[in-house]
């Protein structure tokens, strides 16, 4: 008889991060230890809060069921000799808990071999569950670990209860000495009682009774919606921000909202100030007046609220603190003009071999201007690029970026404008960081992009250059994000830009320098390459992307509009039209040289005048960039060429034959190729 599972480990209060990394790999560890003791269940529930680790099992069934596999043994030459069973035939047959006689010789393509069947008679769900509630505890995975007490094991806090219930029975696990029972408990302030369950299924409920929302989902909803009321009753807008929902919603058991203020005379800092003031240091959200201005007021998100104004007091306190010294540095550094910081970089070191951040930043301006000329950018948005990285990194001496770095960009903007910038250039300081992840837009205009990609660039070459590649574990100068970011911003932006060409433009800011860098070339093209792929899955399926890439890896705007335009066929076409042009490619490498004639066979002469009718037309597509009308042709050429295949040999005894029917697959895989490398798409 199926039931429901329940398995609590209660701890100290967890980082907000150790709960949503535990509750991510929860399903998929339960869900494989389930599959490996043959138990079929129901959905699997990850639920948590920064005190309780959880996870439900619907109908989870109550006995194994009997096993009954065949089993390949070692070869039947080993196992017998002299027509008498080896050690071998005696440990196979131990292995399966059968006598040898019942062991079987069976042929297989690699010979005679020995089969055996296993059986196990399946056991009682309480039986099997014990040991496997222990693996899960040892099994879920933290960032950081700590031992405590007189114990061995390694948790992300010290674990204070356990609690398994399979239906209405406990079930017996032991973790370092702490035996699991039917009880929970209740949310630590308010409702500090220990919870007696009854069955696995009530456990959400009584949670919830005693002031804890388990379930992260509703305990998300819950959050929002209560930030939501706040603000209103602020008579403002909440400003949504993802990733404190994130944090917050991982910190508290009942999310309560309390709702603080600062003095009006803040808000001369840079909006952007203020609210990562509020956001980086206390996890609090902003709000806005209905006219879209900042208020003086944030929202908290805290566990217990039972004396509100005590809370907003320590808040207010600790915020004003904040702000008090983010409006120093404002006055402080705005004395000082953006542009004369500069010369500051040079007491600032990038990385020790390739320089300091005036270096770099004096690159990053000679990279932009080459890279705008080789894109042919106009002389307009040249000029804003080029003024924009001249003063893209200045801000990083000052002493509010100092004290805010996650401002860097953000306060160069707000310095640049209060001094007289343009607009557009002082945009090009804050957005040559974008896209700082991924789920971040890449630099909005191409001003911007430009600086973004010299920026990346820049550290790519460099790092590169001096063997600082990233391994397996370790990837300091975030080298795969700054790759990434180039990309994604060449195909934001549209810009048709060879990824062999910007690397060289890079390293020729270096030579300028007198820095000579041993830059593997290959396997930076390589790194671009992998990288490439993974972000034009995203608009193409796998198999028209790697054809893409055959062709165009280092052109990334140019490989996208291949793959797109290959795969609007479908799959099986597309498999289809890949396997005849990977037997005409195979076929090719023998041929002769020379150029194919109208061979005298009738399907030579329908296959050579098929072919050149198209030729021109797919040639002419491809050079102008119509990938789709290339790619239409080739496929109605497809069913030509199978139908050859299947009628004619092109290895023909003749071998004048034979070489004119191996110069025409050479022609067409020639032609095709130019498209992309179409035999990849067999293997769709």
């Amino acid at each position: 008889m199926a039931e429901d599972l329940l398995f609590e480990i209660g701890c100290e209060e967890l980082p907000a991060s150790f709960v949503e990394g535990a509750l991510a790999a929860l399903p998929t560890l339960v869900g494989d230890k389930l599959a490996a003791l043959r138990l079929a269940h129901g959905g699997i529930r990850a639920l948590g809060t920064p005190r309780r680790i959880a996870v439900l099992v619907s109908g989870l069934a109550g006995h194994q069921p009997d096993l009954e596999e065949e089993v390949m043994g070692p070869p039947a030459s080993a196992a017998y000799k002299d027509g008498k069973p080896t050690k071998a035939a005696e440990a196979f047959a131990q292995k399966l808990g059968v006598a040898v006689d019942a062991l079987e010789s069976v042929e297989t393509p690699k010979g005679a071999y020995l089969r055996g069947v296993r059986r196990e008679k399946g056991r009682p769900a309480m039986e099997l569950l014990p040991a496997t509630l222990l693996e899960l505890v040892r099994a879920i995975p933290f960032r950081k670990s700590m031992r405590w007490g007189s114990g061995s094991l390694a948790w992300g806090r010290p674990i204070r209860w356990l609690c398994a219930i399979y239906g209405a029975a406990v079930v017996p696990v032991v973790v370092e000495g702490i035996v699991c029972s039917a009880s929970t408990w209740g949310h630590r302030f308010l409702h500090p009682g220990k919870i007696q369950l009854s069955a696995a299924g009530s456990y959400i409920d009584m949670l919830r009774r005693a002031r804890v929302i388990v379930c992260p989902v509703e305990r998300r909803e819950v959050m929002n919606a209560r930030l939501q009321a706040k603000a209103q009753e602020l008579g403002g807008v909440l400003i949504e921000d993802a990733f404190l929902v994130g944090e917050n919603v991982s910190l508290v058991e009942d999310p309560q909202v309390v709702a603080g203020a600062f003095e009006r005379e803040f808000l001369e800092i840079p909006e952007e100030v203020i609210l990562e003031v509020a956001r980086g240091h206390q996890r609090y959200f902003g709000v806005r007046a209905a006219d879209g201005t900042l208020m003086p007021r944030y929202l908290a998100v805290v566990n217990t609220a039972e004396a509100p104004e005590l809370i907003v007091r320590g808040n207010d306190r600790v915020m004003r603190a904040r702000l008090s010294d983010a409006h120093f540095f404002l006055k402080t550094d705005k004395k000082q003009p953006l542009v004369s910081r500069r010369a500051g970089l040079s007491g600032v070191v990038f990385q020790q071999k390739l320089g300091t951040m005036l270096e770099k930043a004096e690159r990053i301006e000679s990279l932009a201007c080459a890279l705008g000329e080789k894109l042919g950018v106009d002389a307009a948005t040249s000029d804003v690029a080029q003024r924009g990285a001249h003063l893209a990194k200045c801000d990083l001496v000052s002493l509010m970026v100092g004290e805010f770095p996650e401002l860097q960009g953000s306060v160069g903007r707000s310095y640049a404008l209060a001094q007289g910038e343009d607009a557009a250039v002082a945009d090009v300081i804050r957005e040559h960081y974008r896209p700082k992840g991924a789920h971040d837009e890449p630099a909005p205009t191409v001003a911007s992009a430009l600086v973004a990609l010299a920026d990346r660039l820049d550290t790519l070459v460099g790092c590169f250059g001096i063997g600082l590649k990233p391994t397996g574990t370790a990837d300091p100068y975030a080298l795969r994000r700054a790759c990434l970011g180039v990309l994604r911003t060449l195909l934001a932006r549209g810009l048709d830009l060879r990824v062999s060409d910007a690397v060289a433009l890079a390293k020729g800011a270096y030579a300028t320098q007198g820095k000579a860098l041993a830059l593997p070339d290959e396997e930076l093209a390589t790194f671009f390459r992998d990288r490439l792929r993974g972000v034009l899955v995203e608009a193409a399926p796998t198999d028209a992307v790697e054809a893409a890439l055959g062709v165009a890896s280092d052109r990334p705007l140019d490989a996208r509009a291949r793959a797109v335009a290959i795969a609007t066929l479908d799959a099986a076409t597309r498999a289809k039209v890949g396997e005849v042009f990977k037997r005409a490619t195979n076929i090719a490498k023998e041929a002769p040289e020379g150029e194919p004639q109208r061979g005298p066979e009738p399907l030579d002469g329908v296959l050579f005048d098929r072919f050149f009718e198209q030729k021109d037309a797919i040639e002419s597509a491809c050079a102008s960039g119509e990938y789709g009308v290339a790619f239409a042709r080739i496929a109605e050429l497809a069913p030509v060429l199978s139908e050859y295949f299947q009628a004619v040999l092109v290895m023909a005894e003749d071998l004048e034959v034979r070489a004119n029917r191996l110069r025409l697959m050479r022609a067409i895989s020639i032609t095709c190729s130019s498209l992309a490398r179409l035999e990849v798409l067999a293997l769709a």
